[in-house]
């Protein structure tokens, strides 16, 4: 009896540990989450900035506008196109990383970390830099002989496109390194004694062994960038517009605030899909 009695006492003592962050859960997630949804089913006047709550799905149908639809089509292409780059450069540099001695491995894992030790505004606003006309970048391909004329990278899509890939390939390298990392060395010394080196050592061999690695980084990479407001604003010039950079008018500026909640309400609707099929991929590779 005495003994139940303690491990009564040892659960409840564990589930009051729970409670600070349950507190932080709900108060700082699932309250603006629910908050959220209220509004976009509601209307805002735009004249008193106020919002009516109804269960209208006006906002939802205004998604299809050629705005709206556009930003939406443009946020996905561009987030996958940057996740797909992330992981084709992050696959061989972790390679490269688990190859190497231990001491030699830490140093240059704090090279792949030292960016996120500065402020993502400067790493961001550096890249105007590299990529305006008369910038260094232009300057190294009139060197060697690619480039002839202006670059006119700067403010356009493949600017965004490479913000995002510099700004989130860590969250790419690091999965994937711990995933190599876990791997038998016998493997690869087999796949090299059998003839497996170069391109087809990576497709045959490294990819497998790297595959969650690589799906949990297509989730860090993914997520974030399918919603990204800063690096669309700064390398777009604001002339590319993606999701994020729609709701934050609809917020800050319009102040339609049902419409801008529709719109993060779909996008999160679009991250609980990329969520849920992920899955299904990993299952059938192993299958």
């Amino acid at each position: 009896m005495e003994l139940s009695d303690t491990r009564r006492r040892s659960r409840a003592g564990r589930h009051l540990l729970l409670v600070p962050t349950a507190l932080v859960v709900v108060v700082c997630f699932v309250v603006p989450l629910g908050l959220t949804a209220v509004y976009s089913f509601g209307t805002s006047d735009l004249l008193t900035f106020q919002t009516r709550f109804g269960w209208t799905l006006h906002n939802y149908a205004s998604l299809g506008q050629a705005v709206y639809f556009s930003a939406i089509v443009r946020s996905l292409v561009l987030s996958a196109t940057a996740t797909v780059a992330c992981a084709v450069i992050a696959l061989p540099l972790a390679f490269f990383i688990v190859e190497q001695r231990p001491r030699l491995q830490m140093l240059l894992l704090l090279a792949v970390i030292v960016p996120f030790w500065t402020s993502f505004l400067i790493r961001t606003y550096a890249w105007v830099n590299i990529l305006q006309n008369k910038g260094p970048l232009e300057y190294v391909l009139h060197r060697l002989g690619l480039v002839h004329g202006p670059l006119n990278v700067l403010y356009s899509p493949l600017a965004i496109g490479v913000g995002i890939v510099f700004s989130y390939l860590p969250l790419m390298v690091l999965p994937i390194y711990v995933a190599l990392e876990r791997r038998d060395p016998a493997v690869l010394e087999a796949a090299g004694d059998l003839g497996s080196h170069g391109a087809g050592l990576m497709w045959h061999v490294a990819i497998p062994l790297a595959r969650a690695g690589i799906i949990a980084g297509c989730i860090l990479v993914g997520i974030p960038a399918t919603g990204e407001f800063v690096i669309p604003a700064i390398l777009g010039g604001g002339k590319t517009l993606m999701l994020g950079n729609v709701i934050g008018t609809q917020f800050l500026e319009t102040g339609d605030l049902a419409l801008g909640s529709a719109m993060a309400m779909s996008l999160l609707g679009v991250v609980v899909i990329v969520l849920a099929v992920l899955p299904l991929f990993r299952r059938r590779s192993k299958a």
